[in-house]
């Protein structure tokens, strides 16, 4: 068994938790309210913003060429493809790109990325790999979970929405970053390996939190 197989079964509880929050069951079958949609993807915006730059130095910090060029090509697609998905979703709720440039961060937007930045900084290569996977793994996992549900027929923009993440393109990514994280644990040992499952709970833990966030439209207090 892999790290990332072994690494899943640890968080299973929590990633059911995601499964069955209301933000995303409410996707799955249509009735979530738009206007909890639409703070989800303003904030989500901001969090690719720093998604991006963390991609970044994972390309700067990558073990040889293949894991570079995958980085890589991954930061393209989240600033040019998935960036302009949400640019899109915007758009037809009459939120302009200022508009939306101008968001300001969530607190649990902001200790996400925070979070993820440090790690790109400060972390070992093979935990930042780590951090990374419950984002691109988890939306596929969510995706595919409410795809096998059946598509809401009466909310073409959440279906639509969930055929991204469900695609078989998006499986490919979360496939070789789960098979990267699987050959750096193999490589490192266990020392290593408690490090990486660490900053994988972590980020699972934010991206829980992140849908708890656009649930309950969470602002800065004062």
């Amino acid at each position: 068994m892999g790290f990332s197989d072994d690494v899943d079964k640890k968080a299973a509880p929590l990633r059911e938790a995601i499964l069955q929050h209301p933000f995303v069951t409410g996707i799955g079958d249509g009735t979530l309210n738009v206007e909890k949609f639409k703070f989800y993807v303003r904030q989500d915006y901001v969090y690719l913003i720093e998604y991006s730059r963390v991609l970044a130095l994972a390309a700067a910090r990558a073990r040889g060429l293949e894991a570079m060029s995958w980085f890589a090509r991954l930061l393209d697609e989240t600033l040019n493809t998935e960036m302009e998905l949400h640019r899109g979703y915007c758009a037809r709720f009459g939120v302009t790109r200022e508009e939306l440039n101008a968001t300001t961060a969530a607190p649990t937007t902001q200790g996400y990325t925070q979070f993820l930045v440090a790690t790109a900084h400060q972390r070992e290569y093979p935990e930042l790999v780590a951090a990374l996977l419950p984002c691109q793994w988890g939306y596929w996992e969510i995706g595919d979970h409410l795809a096998r549900r059946g598509l809401p027929e009466v909310a073409p923009l959440y279906r639509e929405w969930i055929e991204v993440y469900a695609s078989p393109e998006y499986k490919a990514l979360g496939d070789w970053l789960r098979n990267h994280a699987d050959q750096l644990a193999e490589m490192e040992g266990p020392p290593t390996t408690l490090r990486m499952q660490d900053a994988f709970l972590s980020s699972l833990r934010y991206e829980y939190l992140f849908w708890e966030m656009a649930y309950k439209g969470e602002g800065w207090p004062v």
